[in-house]
């Protein structure tokens, strides 16, 4: 019993946030507060009319672009990397950024050892000056 108005009002809500969200080079016949006028004025009928009159269909409608993130720089290909690989793909974007976390942890790791061994040696020359 409430399945007819609960469509209804469900058509209704679609047809006035597609009127909204629609561009106005992709609306037919008139303009679009004129389309959000009749959907209110008459939700059932000005919703379906909407739908069979007043939209271009997606088909004929251009595609919007898509960006892309820029592949990462190239560098020497490892054995576990296929010569196949998409250099784009996630995948290739993931291992990019895996090797690039473990160089960081590497360099880190290697300024760690400098310093130690730094303070090692200065230890060991203060000890041999006071001896």
């Amino acid at each position: 019993m409430l399945l007819v108005p609960l469509l209804a009002l469900t058509l209704f809500v679609f047809a006035l946030v597609d009127i909204i969200l629609r561009p106005s080079d992709q609306v037919k016949h008139l303009p679009k507060p004129a389309w959000v006028f009749i959907v209110i004025l008459l939700p059932l009928i000005g919703s379906i009319l909407w739908f069979a009159l007043g939209r271009e269909h997606t088909a004929s409608a251009p595609r919007r672009r898509v960006l892309r993130m820029p592949a990462p720089p190239t560098q020497a290909r490892t054995a576990a990397e296929p010569l196949h690989a998409d250099p784009s793909g996630t995948e290739a974007q993931l291992a990019a950024l895996e090797r690039e976390i473990e160089e960081a942890e590497r360099d880190e790791r290697i300024r760690r050892l400098e310093a130690e061994v730094r303070r090692r040696s200065e230890a060991d020359e203060g000890a041999t000056e006071t001896a």
